[in-house]
């Protein structure tokens, strides 16, 4: 290949540079290089634990901040991560130079998943955890294989995994590629198999409406080869309705009519759901999965319906349901003490909030459920859903809600009011508080909080280490 300035991969790559090396995914792409055998190194505005941390532990030591002389070794090749600008000192240094440069999905293309079948998970929601049930039940039966996740699965301890397998695993991420490349990040994939979960507004940021979301699914699912198979969530009308403009090579899951697989009747049982996966009609019997909620029971039926389609053995795809132990910082139990339960999770779209309450309330109903919550995305920022919000606390018995810790991102007429959705809550009849900063928030939840009662904390982000300050201190 010619060696020109611009957008491309190199035939030979011994070096690599990753510009953002701290985001989830750029960061497990880095340990997947490093593991393959490249020269890695890499620089990143905010260098913290956890992914410092996990870095680190697997020999890569990255630069803070951002500088052309990072770029002083002139690797083979640089990956730019999609929070990376235009004008970042390093994005004008490779151009300068006249490095070789790329997307994070046209290095995981090129160095992952070349030669190997695709199976891409996307939707607005589940995704994380419905790859890692995939990833998790294609290595319990023997398969081996790759994936790069958005979460920590916590049967590896790890969210990639450079597998020897036919099969690797991708999360289907809708946001953008790179400041060279504004289109989803999931169009780069060819999929053998593509799981759609869901889809509704959310990345404010990126995208302008719901017609915007759309048009980027559409080309996802008008990408496709004809050879692919689209599992499609029936449940979802956005989804179901997408699907029909393939003419063949479509499975759909859900509790409707029109669905192929059917998850029967689900019973909460503990710590578990139990449920009956049939596929038109045909029953494979009693099954149980140690996830809570009935979303995450979808989740479970869409990579079962994967795994048929695939020819696993049904029996050991059944046994690898049961030994998948979670990813963190979805419904994690992040420890108890005096006999109150404090659990993670990553809920911060309206329905997603709704459903892990809701779920949640389905396995834990001897005591007082207390949803705390903080609004920190581009879109729970905005007051986009500020008139959806409040229902989706509906299951909970006590609502503490944090001022968004962000909001001078946002326009002031666009700015999301926490304090309105107190004064909703309250209006609703619900047991609602509203807190300026996260200590209010501890010392409150410290007083009042009882024996048997779950505090569910719900964010993107780090939350000020909520957990593990509630924890010391209760």
């Amino acid at each position: 290949m010619t060696r020109i300035p611009g957008n491309y991969i190199p035939e030979t790559v011994k070096s690599v540079h990753l510009i953002g090396i701290c985001g989830t995914a750029m960061g497990a792409l880095a340990c997947l290089l490093r593991e393959m055998g490249f020269l890695v190194t890499g620089s990143d505005q905010n260098i913290y634990p956890p992914m410092s941390t996990f870095l680190e532990e697997r020999g890569i030591r990255p630069k803070k901040g951002f500088s052309g002389r990072h770029l002083a070794h002139n690797p083979d090749l640089v990956v730019v991560g999609n929070a990376v600008t235009r004008a970042n000192p390093e994005a004008r240094a490779l151009r300068e130079r006249g490095l070789p440069f790329c997307s994070m999905p046209q290095a995981v293309n090129r160095f992952l998943a070349f030669g190997k079948k695709i199976l891409l998970v996307t939707g607005t929601h589940g995704k994380t955890t419905t790859a890692s049930l995939l990833a998790h039940v294609l290595f319990e039966v023997g398969a081996d294989p790759s994936f790069l996740i958005g979460g920590i699965l916590k049967n590896f301890q790890s969210n990639y995994r450079l597998g020897k397998g036919e099969y690797v695993v991708l999360e289907g991420d809708e946001y953008d590629t790179a400041y060279f490349d504004k289109g989803p990040k999931f169009l780069h994939y060819d999929a053998h198999t593509a799981i759609l979960t869901s889809m509704e507004f959310d990345h404010a940021d990126i995208f302008t409406d719901f017609a915007h979301v759309k048009k980027a699914f559409r080309g996802l699912v008008e990408k496709l080869s004809p050879r692919a198979l689209l599992i499609a969530c029936a449940e979802d009308p956005q989804v179901a309705a997408l699907s029909g403009i393939r003419n063949s090579g479509v499975l759909r899951y859900g509790r409707t009519a029109e669905a192929d697989w059917h998850p029967g009747e689900i019973r909460a049982a503990g710590r578990e759901n139990r449920f009956e996966p049939t596929q038109n009609g045909r029953s494979f019997g009693q099954w149980t999965l140690p996830l809570l909620g009935h979303h995450n029971v979808l989740n479970a039926l869409s990579v079962i319906a994967a795994a048929h389609h695939l020819g696993l053995p049904m029996d050991a795809v059944k046994k690898a349901l049961l030994t998948f132990k979670g990813v963190k910082r979805r419904q994690e139990i992040r420890g108890v003490k005096r006999g109150i339960l404090v659990m993670d999770d990553f809920a911060h779209h309206p329905t997603a909030v709704r459903e892990t309450v809701s779920g949640v309330r389905k396995h834990f109903n001897t005591g007082r459920l207390i949803a705390v919550f903080e609004p920190r995305t581009n879109t729970s920022m905005r007051n986009i859903f500020q008139n959806v919000y409040p229902k989706a606390f509906d299951a909970a018995d006590r609502i503490c809600i944090r001022k968004p810790p962000l909001l001078k991102k946002i326009p002031k007429g666009k700015r999301f009011s926490s304090k309105k959705l107190v004064a909703d809550l309250l209006a609703r009849g619900k047991d609602a508080h509203y807190f300026e900063d996260t200590d209010g928030i501890i010392d409150y939840l410290v007083e009042t909080a009882k024996p048997g009662d779950l505090i569910l904390i719900m964010s993107n982000g780090g939350f000020d280490n909520i957990h593990e300050r509630l924890l010391a201190r209760l």
